[in-house]
């Protein structure tokens, strides 16, 4: 394979084994909001998975050091984990997170760490979504144990995803390359090809990052290429909290929860404290805020979480979607403002695509970054009012 820097292309990308923060707590200041959760201990639920097991141990590390709890990680089967079928023949938006969420709202675990490109756009009553950190490289990567790049691979070769997003923009290119859907962790993902049963693998860059696989990537694909998912790259931390609260995200298209929401709690493994944990208040999701959440990467998923929420599509559906904050205003802008969300200028850029590839509609928008949601459906407009539907055939 050829060897590359898979961090020198993109200076906006940040470190995903180590998790810094900015904020400023609601009811406290940092230091309160610190001395108050020192010492306590937290049950944070995670799949099983060595991906989400990565992830998840990076936040807890974070926490432990910096604010001096115990944290337990406490593993659960979601309905994605349990079924190899297509993500959208097994429920499609929601399979790897409504076990996590059960969970939460049952008291079984105190907060939960999300891939955010899972997260359906929909928060439940009872549910926050308290902390963004640090977002990795978002963009997508080709695996070809050949060495051949995307546009090097002869016509016809086998090229594997589970992602309608990416399989679609594969086809839109017209290279003649056959598109196979596959299922499973990234270890089963790469192992296929490495035994030559597909020619290729995309996957994500973040994923392999986290897992320190980088050295099986052969080539990284450019967002003019192939746009990532909405929120790709990006953690989502999700705990309990009452109305009121200032957290990341946008408080926005909330579903009642209850029968037929979503599977049931999922089984759970590892140790559990003998009096089921300590009880944690409103408070936690401000912790969660103050110590995870990085305002530069919150303002961009919530414009592309927006974007999806305004066009109607899941997180299984053909959309791509990328915010990035203007160059005059990344650096340094969030702690100029103190750890608030930064002002200045961001542009989204989205595509949606027929998922045989026939058709691609493309289109971008720049504006303020202070209202992130107003960008993301003013996008939404857009792309709905050029046909997003149709290609997507949901209308």
């Amino acid at each position: 394979m050829t060897g590359i820097d898979p961090t020198s292309t993109d200076p906006t990308s940040t470190d995903p084994t180590s998790i810094g923060a900015t904020g400023t707590g609601a009811t406290g200041t940092g230091a309160d909001l610190l001395a108050r959760f020192a010492g306590r201990r937290l049950r944070l639920g995670t799949r099983r998975s060595a991906l989400a097991l990565a992830q998840s141990g990076t936040v807890a590390a974070t926490l432990r050091a910096r604010v001096g709890c115990a944290v337990e990680l406490v593993p659960i089967v979601t309905a994605g984990d349990r079924s190899s079928g297509e993500i959208s023949q097994i429920g499609g938006t929601g399979v790897f997170v409504s076990a996590l969420r059960d969970a939460l709202l049952s008291g079984e675990i105190d907060l939960a760490v999300h891939s955010l490109k899972d997260l359906p756009t929909a928060t439940p009553p009872g549910l926050v979504l308290a902390a963004v950190p640090p977002r990795a490289d978002p963009r997508d990567v080709l695996v070809a144990p050949s060495g051949r790049r995307l546009a090097e691979l002869r016509a016809g070769a086998r090229i594997a995803t589970g992602s309608p997003r990416r399989a679609a923009q594969l086809r839109a290119l017209g290279l003649g390359l056959e598109v196979v859907t596959i299922r499973g962790n990234v270890d089963t993902r790469l192992k296929k090809a490495i035994d030559g049963e597909v020619d290729a693998v995309v996957l994500a860059h973040a994923g392999l990052a986290r897992l320190d696989r980088l050295d099986a990537v052969t080539e990284i694909l450019e967002p003019t290429v192939m746009l990532p998912a909405p929120g790709q790259g990006a953690l989502a931390i999700e705990c309990t909290g009452g109305a009121g609260l200032v957290v990341a995200g946008p408080a926005r298209a909330l579903v009642p929860a209850g029968p037929g929401s979503g599977p049931a709690v999922g089984q759970t493994g590892g140790e559990t404290w003998s009096d089921g944990g300590q009880p944690v208040d409103t408070g936690l999701a401000e912790l969660l805020r103050f110590v995870l959440d990085d305002a530069s990467s919150s303002v961009a998923v919530r414009a592309e979480r927006a974007f999806l929420a305004g066009i109607e599509a899941g997180c299984t559906a053909p959309v791509g979607a990328l915010a990035e904050l203007l160059p005059e205003l990344a650096e340094g802008a969030a702690a100029e403002a103190g750890g608030a969300p930064p002002a200045g200028r961001l542009c989204l850029r989205a595509v949606v695509a027929a998922p045989d590839g026939s058709d691609v509609l493309r289109r971008d928008v720049t504006g303020s970054a202070v209202d992130p949601e107003a960008l993301g459906q003013r996008l939404a407009d857009d792309m709905l009012s050029a046909g997003a539907h149709s290609l997507m055939g949901t209308r």
